[in-house]
């Protein structure tokens, strides 16, 4: 089960609209020309708040977030040259696994190029971040998603628990 008020904090911060409609409805078209089906939930579809979701977003279905059973699924999506951009977590555990796609992971300050069927679990307080190279899924099983525990290396990006010092 989802853990609804974390999931309503991203959606608050996920875009909005036609925007919104054309971005999944690409998002789908290219995940069904893989033969891949999401799990039907609310898709999060982020821009970071930086107005520039062709190079800075992701989508992201959530499949789970159990806070009580400490665990937390995810499907994320990327279209070419799109990133999801550096940050950390202070609390979050995270094990990433490349479904379809290739990826450019930034990971501690080195840059690694990831294909399907690779994984790559990020700890604690390490810097990490992708870009995709051309469209890519990946799942990301994690220990369950905090939005405040979200740091982010760009300080225009005012999500997650380092929007305080700012």
């Amino acid at each position: 089960m989802i853990n609804n008020s974390e999931l309503e904090k991203g959606l608050v911060l996920s875009l909005q609209g036609e925007a919104r409609a054309r971005e999944i409805l690409a998002c789908q078209q290219q995940l069904a020309s893989w033969n891949m089906v999401m799990p039907s939930v609310e898709p999060l579809v982020s821009d970071f708040g930086l107005n520039d979701f062709k190079h800075i977003g992701l989508i992201e279905y959530w499949i789970a977030n159990e806070m009580d059973a400490g665990y937390c699924g995810k499907y994320l999506f990327v279209f070419d040259g799109q990133s999801c951009p550096l940050h950390l977590h202070k609390d979050k555990h995270e094990t990433f696994f490349i479904v379809h796609g290739k990826v450019k992971m930034s990971y501690a300050g080195n840059i690694r190029t990831l294909k399907a069927g690779d994984v790559l679990p990020v700890p604690p307080g390490i810097k990490h971040g992708f870009t995709g190279v051309g469209p890519a899924l990946l799942l990301e099983v994690s220990t369950p998603c905090v939005i405040d525990d979200n740091y982010f290396s760009d300080s225009r990006i005012n999500i997650g628990g380092g929007k305080e010092k700012r």
